[in-house]
């Protein structure tokens, strides 16, 4: 019986003792395991911009008592030169080192955590603030993003900071290093660190959420209030339009005086356009009244004070919006009796700029062209000024005179310059003729006519015919030219016709009688 019972010890002995390498290797496995997750972990972290922060301010508070304790060293070894200078060199380089830290003195994270302050939008009270409005609102949500992901990534840091802790509290339970303990207590005191700031980060995104929502709806409610009223305004604009196209429609169909249909027209343009400005003031304008007196005050102060700029930039104004003038227009100016003309290359808010051109103004009387005139926009409300080519025009009237003795067949040689006007005027008549079409639209012209017209007149030296035709606005010489030339070679060959120039007839009797006295001429002198 003892024996068997030896035995069954011995047998119970060899197993205990083969189990040990056993345990003892699964123990290594799950370990190597765990170091493996945490090296992971590790990893994960060490690019983390919260763990960094964290761990930029754990070395600010090591490197404070580190520096505490190396003044305190200086204190007690004061009669040891040389251990103070080795001390004092140890506090130099520490005090450098908390100075790069110097953010990180406070709460690691007080600056990450803390919410984007919101810039208040005044309130939108036109259209064109819209788009400010837009902008704004993608602005909030943009800067509510980023805040939101930058609060997410603390929640997962802390995730990961409690993987962390309780990977270490299993290695520590499998392993006597002092290391891996010593590391598990300051990842408890991070992880707490981080946990503290989580809950006041997710207290404070509630409150900003809320802030940020309110601003977006309030904004979205200005525009919506806006465009609403845009588009009302749209619609009594579109149908204020249309009205007064109905009106015209109307008028046209039952007036048939120009004048008085062109009078009509004007009246429904001015009440329309009075109509549309005082809705838009009334829509846009708080105190109309107060604008109103400030713009009179305002104008009345500068009128006084720069007279002429101001006139030259109402002049402009008119200039602008009344359409009689623009660039590209050919125009006359009169000042003090002298005539330029040339073509408007631009036009500012004090002046017209014009470059003269080779005209018969030019011809007659300045003999000069080519050069650039500036003319003050506050003539057009004191000097006259013509436009050659308003309203798209490019043609205009231009005549030429010629005179013939009194002895010429007169209804012949105006038949001949008719017709020699007629035939080089002949595409500009016809370019002529759609012009008025369109013009008369706008105007009120009794006589639409732009055939070529013959005038005969008695002059003192003989019968002058004055032809008219339409010309091309910018190149009046050359049609005139052309025109002069040939009615000089058409009346050369014709008898019957001789131009006249001033000319003196004397008659001469040679036989005078006593008492008498002698012949006379035309100019008075006795022969």
């Amino acid at each position: 019986m003892k024996k068997i019972l030896f035995i069954l010890i011995a047998a119970a002995a060899v197993w205990a003792v083969d189990d040990i390498p056993d345990d003892y290797g699964a123990k290594d496995a799950q370990l190597a395991e765990l170091k493996s997750s945490l090296d992971t972990i590790e990893s994960k972290l060490s690019d983390n911009v919260w763990a960094t922060r964290y761990s930029n301010y754990n070395t600010f508070q090591k490197l404070s008592a580190e520096l505490e304790e190396t003044e305190a060293a200086i204190k007690k070894q004061a009669k040891n030169a040389e251990k103070v200078l080795e001390l004092q060199k140890k506090q130099s380089t520490l005090k450098e080192q908390i100075e790069l830290l110097k953010e990180f003195q406070k709460a690691p994270f007080s600056s990450m955590i803390t919410a984007p302050e919101i810039e208040i939008l005044q309130k939108i009270t036109n259209p064109v603030a819209v788009i400010p409005g837009f902008s704004y609102i993608k602005q909030l949500k943009s800067e509510k993003d980023e805040y939101k992901n930058r609060l997410e990534g603390l929640s997962k840091t802390a995730d990961e900071l409690g993987k962390k802790e309780r990977i270490l509290s299993q290695i520590v339970k499998l392993s006597d290093e002092a290391q891996f303990l010593d590391e598990l207590n300051e990842t408890r005191q991070e992880l707490t660190e981080f946990n503290a700031a989580a809950d006041i980060a997710k207290t404070t995104y509630g409150v900003y959420e809320k802030r940020v929502n309110e601003a977006i709806n309030r904004t979205s409610e200005d525009i919506k209030a806006q465009m609403k009223k845009a588009l009302d305004i749209v619609i009594f604009i579109i149908a204020s339009v249309a009205l007064s196209f109905l009106f015209k429609f109307i008028i046209k169909k039952t007036i048939t005086d120009n004048e008085r249909l062109y009078t009509a027209n004007k009246f429904i343009n001015l009440v329309n356009i009075t109509l549309i400005v005082v809705i838009l003031l009334f829509a846009y304008i708080e105190n109309v009244t107060y604008l109103v007196t400030v713009l009179g005050f305002a104008s009345a102060g500068i009128a006084i004070a720069m007279k002429d700029m101001f006139m030259s930039m109402l002049g402009w104004t008119v200039i602008v919006f009344g359409g009689s003038f623009h660039v590209g227009d050919r125009i006359k100016v009169r000042k003090d009796g002298e005539d330029v003309v040339g073509d408007i290359i631009d036009i500012s808010l004090l002046r017209m700029t014009i470059y003269e051109d080779v005209t018969i103004v030019t011809v007659n009387s300045n003999r000069r062209a080519g050069r650039i005139i500036f003319v003050p926009n506050n003539y057009i409300f004191t000097d006259l000024i013509a436009n050659y080519s308003h309203h798209s025009m490019k043609t205009v009237w231009d005549g030429i005179d010629v005179v013939f003795s009194f002895e010429s067949n007169h209804k012949k040689a105006a038949h001949i310059i008719k017709d020699i006007a007629r035939k080089y005027s002949k595409g500009y008549t016809e370019i002529a003729k759609k012009q008025m079409s369109k013009l008369r639209n706008q105007y009120s012209i009794k006589n639409p006519n732009v055939e070529p017209r013959v005038f005969t007149f008695i002059e003192p030296y003989g019968v002058k015919i004055s032809v008219w035709y339409m010309a091309n606005t910018f190149a009046t010489l050359s049609l005139r030219s052309t025109i002069s030339a040939e009615i000089m070679e058409a009346i050369a060959s014709h008898d019957d016709i001789v131009i006249a120039y001033p000319t003196q007839t004397i008659y001469m009797d040679r036989r005078v009688k006593a008492g008498e006295s002698k012949p006379i001429g035309e100019g008075g002198e006795e022969i």
